[in-house]
């Protein structure tokens, strides 16, 4: 046991350490095509400031997105979880199903008509992608707790209701992570499409990039949402690790 402790608290600070390097690397990237532009052109489309607002846009756009599949999907997993409804399993898993085989841009194209260009489509749009890692998670999670632990806590005289808070949910909150982790790095690379319907985000470097056919603009639109997605899977990583132990 003792073993493995030390083996996780050496991934642990694999982790920080990588999440350290994703950084530094995306700063030195900025900080190079800031002081080193190709012309003018780059020049006056690449500035600290406009890649920090877009950073910002795009960390709003990802955050938005999966607060709200969180906020839908786990309830969800863990109602669907319960006895008397998991006879709606299949008719939910299926509707959510439907909902992964549209074309995101497809989404994005039917928001924008109802809630305009901006951010929003894209909101919706990545929200729907969201659903079904968390909600799938949930659910194993929640089904894969020991049937022997829930008997001995009601054994102990506990509440449904209590039992379910203090020990099915704790139990089942490292496989609910992983389905959040899978959600935040997919959504990371998925808000670049908010930039085609006036949502901002990095993908906006990279649509001017190609506009004046500029590869380093192009580079760090392309770049600094894989080292996002990479640093955000690091970050997931550490938080497994801490559910472990709790």
């Amino acid at each position: 046991m003792e073993k493995r402790m030390n083996k996780d608290r050496l991934e642990y600070v694999k982790g920080l350490a990588k999440i350290v390097f994703l950084v530094i690397a995306g700063v030195c990237l900025s900080v190079y095509v800031v002081s080193n532009p190709q012309d003018s052109l780059v020049a006056r489309a690449v500035t600290y400031h406009r890649i920090v607002v877009l950073l910002g846009q795009h960390m709003y756009i990802v955050l938005v997105s999966c607060s709200l599949a969180i906020l839908t999907s786990v309830p969800v997993g863990i109602i669907l979880s319960r006895p008397k409804y998991k006879k709606w399993v299949p008719r939910v898993i299926g509707l959510v199903n439907i909902g992964q085989t549209i074309p995101g841009l497809a989404i994005i194209a039917l928001t924008v008509g109802i809630l305009g260009i901006g951010s929003k489509p894209t909101i919706i749009a990545l929200w729907v992608y969201s659903i079904l890692p968390i909600l799938s998670n949930t659910l194993i999670g929640m089904n894969d707790v020991d049937p022997s632990i829930i008997e001995a806590a009601n054994g102990m005289g506990m509440k449904p209701k209590r039992v379910l808070f203090r020990v099915e949910i704790p139990l089942a909150i490292p496989m609910i992570i992983a389905g959040i982790r899978t959600a935040v790095t997919i959504n990371i690379g998925s808000a670049i499409l908010a930039a085609f319907v006036g949502g901002g985000g990095l993908g906006d470097l990279i649509i001017t990039g190609n506009n004046i056919n500029r590869w380093q603009v192009l580079v760090l639109g392309a770049v600094i949402p894989v080292l996002m997605a990479l640093a955000a899977d690091a970050i997931f990583e550490i938080v497994e690790y801490k559910t472990k132990y709790i």
